[in-house]
């Protein structure tokens, strides 16, 4: 019998080279932003006001950075991760053009690497991902891998290729959408006096407030994202696998994260890189995230005196507050609770 439905794609269908066009652009709408802000809470003033966003240079106001982030990542995940195990990680990301509100977003993806795993059950796929709008612009590029389940264990597949990754984006591939006039801008209505210059690396911050993930936060946000793995939206078939519940979507926790780190990181306007990150243990709904943050570098942008940028970690956890920063064990391992570890650069204004 004939069908004319996709079944997603298995470890063994991709081949390192493979170029995949997603379906279904995406045009991005002032609704969009309103339910971002009703299932994460983001206080970042030049993505709540537009007058703020018009004093800090923009035409408009723009979408979040991670809005923009997920919207470009869940155009690739029927042809990536529909069969997912689960997502893992994060490299090379960059963001260009700012999006607003009328933008139209597509995705496509090349596989850059492949890892069978030892269990034959599955393997890693690294695909480096381009978001652009309507004019062609780039939006976001960046590298994620995901482990995906094979088809059939007795197959055999080629041996493992895994890019070389940088550890961060450098300094002078850097973009910055946008100009501060640094004697303007409004620290009252941002939020917090702290400016660039007054982090320093290895300075820790317990972001305090923690966020109770509910069931119909991520359902909603998986389904705003047009992000259609199974192991996020499928409790039939979550239900007959081991761990028996739908994990939340990993991005769903940058977000919370990302929210709650303006307690500390007010003035961090924008996302500029995503250097690094691991989901490092699963969610569920009923779990609440806390987050802490460490100030990794502070980066002179060239030829810009009106915004420095700090690249920094931020690390989420479930049901376990962050006073004492919990991260790794003696065994170099991440703790039970540690649930995400993101290594970002952020942009954020000098003083004059």
């Amino acid at each position: 019998m004939s069908t004319k439905t996709v079944q997603g794609n298995y470890f063994e269908d991709f081949r390192v080279g493979q170029e995949l066009v997603h379906a279904t652009p995406r045009t991005v709408t002032e609704g969009d932003i309103a339910l971002y802000t009703a299932l994460y809470g983001s206080r970042f003033a030049a993505t709540s006001a537009s007058t703020f966003a018009g004093s800090m240079g923009f035409e408009r106001m723009p979408v979040d950075s991670l809005l923009a982030f997920h919207i470009v990542f869940g155009k690739s995940v029927p042809d990536v991760s529909l069969n997912a195990v689960a997502n893992l990680g994060y490299a090379a990301g960059v963001y260009g053009a700012a999006v607003y509100p009328g933008d139209t977003l597509t995705t496509t993806s090349t596989v850059i690497g492949l890892k069978p795993n030892s269990n034959g059950k599955s393997g890693n796929v690294y695909v480096r991902s381009v978001g652009k709008n309507q004019r062609g612009e780039t939006v976001l590029e960046y590298v994620r891998w995901v482990m995906v389940r094979r088809r059939d264990e007795s197959m055999q597949v080629a041996d493992a290729e895994i890019p070389d990754l940088p550890k961060a984006v450098e300094a002078s591939a850097l973009q910055v959408p946008f100009e501060v006039d640094t004697k303007a801008y409004d620290t009252a209505l941002a939020g917090s006096e702290f400016l660039w210059d007054d982090y320093e690396v290895g300075e820790r911050i317990d972001h305090v407030d923690g966020m109770t993930i509910e069931e119909s936060d991520h359902m909603l946000a998986t389904r705003l994202y047009q992000n259609t793995a199974k192991v996020h939206f499928n409790q039939h078939a979550q239900g007959q696998e081991k761990i028996g519940r739908r994990l939340i979507y990993g991005g769903h926790i940058i977000s919370l994260a990302r929210a709650l780190s303006f307690n500390g990181l007010a003035n961090a306007q924008f996302i500029v890189a995503i250097n690094g990150g691991t989901h490092s243990n699963p969610t569920f709904a009923g779990d609440t995230v806390y987050a802490w943050s460490e100030v990794l570098e502070k980066i002179e942008l060239p030829g810009r005196s009106d915004v420095g940028a700090l690249r920094v970690r931020t690390v989420a956890t479930k049901d376990q507050p962050c006073a004492e920063f919990p991260y790794k064990g003696e065994d170099g391992k991440y703790l039970p609770n540690v649930v995400l570890d993101f290594d970002y650069t952020v942009v954020m204004p000098r003083k004059a």
